[in-house]
């Protein structure tokens, strides 16, 4: 099976593990990446990344000429793409840009002007409710009236489409998995040492943006609850945002500054380190969307990709009701109603007194991470998906 997925996010190499497990999947399965040849990172001034061709056999990164370097929606490609789709022949297309994408509706043009019949599939985060007006309403009324099949990153991604009415195949599941051989369960007693965790201390982990849509606020409130205000713990912070300062301030005035150790980000290699010095990883996510009339404005949790990298750690997890938290973490960890710090502290609490039902919810979650999110539990997920939508319709 030949395969073109057209995407951005696979500039960054670590991102492309899944692409590279799916190409190694069964003999003659062929895996090409279309990637923008220049492309500016969000919120990052001044930097333009340049990428390069790469050919590894069964898997190739081919950088194309392309319209916008920085907005998924805008981005299209130059006329190199046609001469790539004559020489490759694809029987699946897959474009990662959304159910607006222009670059999806590109690729579903020269699929017909070329006559390659392949399947038409791309793949959307969005999973807020959403109103649109001409042309936008009717370049995803094209794209949706071409799909053959979507993969949605969220169940509530794959019930906005199907309101929309998107009658074909959708399936569930991220666009990243987590490497399995990086995201393990290895103790780290230096660098507890190095931090201050004591023997016997329950770590309280966090890892993500400190900004108010991820819920730290009530995080805080939850490990000042008089349940576990005087037990032995420490909440381990990891990342940056606009809310340090507030999270520093709200600790002092709870008499627990010395429990709270927050880390600026560290190098995505270092991650795994910090998540194996945790007792739970917890996800406190809030949804602060609000619906208007033409779109949807704020935020829920789309997926929560920390979770995952937590249960291949065997670190239990606990989680909001946000988003698709609760569909990931499943019977594996804890869930609370989002923005409930009273709730969240009896998690806190049932984890810190029950280590040997922290162990099992630790192995539950290792075990699932390790059957439907790794690389190449994924890769087999989506060649499935694939080989429904190729050999299942003709």
């Amino acid at each position: 099976m030949k395969i073109l997925v057209a995407s951005h996010t696979y500039i960054v190499d670590l991102n492309c593990e899944k692409l590279r497990a799916l190409s190694q999947l069964k003999p003659g399965i062929e895996v090409t990446v279309v990637v923008p040849k220049r492309w500016k990172p969000g919120g990052v001034q001044n930097k333009i990344i340049e990428t390069e061709y790469r050919d590894e056999g069964s898997f190739k990164i081919v950088p194309i000429s392309n319209f916008s370097q920085n907005h998924q929606g805008l981005l299209t490609f130059g006329s190199e793409i046609i001469s790539l789709l004559k020489e490759f022949r694809p029987q699946v297309i897959q474009v990662e840009q959304g159910s607006r994408g222009l670059a999806y509706s590109q690729m579903i043009f020269l699929n017909k002007l070329l006559g390659l019949k392949a399947k038409n599939v791309f793949f959307t985060w969005w999973n807020l409710p959403y109103q649109l007006k001409p042309p936008i309403s009717l370049l995803e009324k094209y794209n949706l009236n071409s799909s053959h099949g979507i993969i949605s990153g969220n169940q509530d991604g794959a019930e906005i489409l199907r309101e929309r009415g998107y009658k074909g195949a959708i399936k569930v599941m991220p666009q990243l998995g987590i490497d399995e051989r990086i995201f393990k369960p290895t103790p780290q007693p230096d660098l507890a040492a190095k931090l201050g965790i004591n023997s016997g201390e329950f770590v309280i982990g966090f890892v993500g943006r400190f900004v108010p849509e991820k819920g730290l606020m009530t995080l805080l409130k939850a490990v000042a609850n008089s349940k576990i205000k005087n037990k032995k713990w420490k909440l381990l912070l990891l990342g940056r945002g606009e809310l340090k300062e507030e999270l520093l301030k709200q600790a002092a005035e709870n008499n627990i500054t010395d429990k709270v150790i927050v880390i600026e980000s560290v190098p995505h290699d270092e991650v795994p380190k910090y998540i194996n010095l945790m007792n739970t990883l917890v996800l406190p996510s809030e949804t602060t969307y609000k619906f208007k009339t033409m779109t949807s404005v704020g935020w829920k949790e789309q997926f929560g990709h920390v979770l995952i990298e937590a249960m291949g750690c065997q670190i239990p997890v606990i989680g909001s009701d946000s988003g698709e938290i609760p569909h990931v973490i499943g019977n594996s960890g804890l869930t609370f109603p989002e923005g409930n710090a009273e709730e969240l502290a009896n998690c806190l609490t049932k984890l810190i007194d029950s280590p040997a039902f922290a162990n099992t919810l630790g192995e539950m979650g290792y075990t699932k991470a390790m059957c439907e999110y790794t690389n190449k539990a994924l890769a087999k997920q989506q060649l499935e998906f694939y080989e429904e939508l190729v050999i299942g319709n003709r």
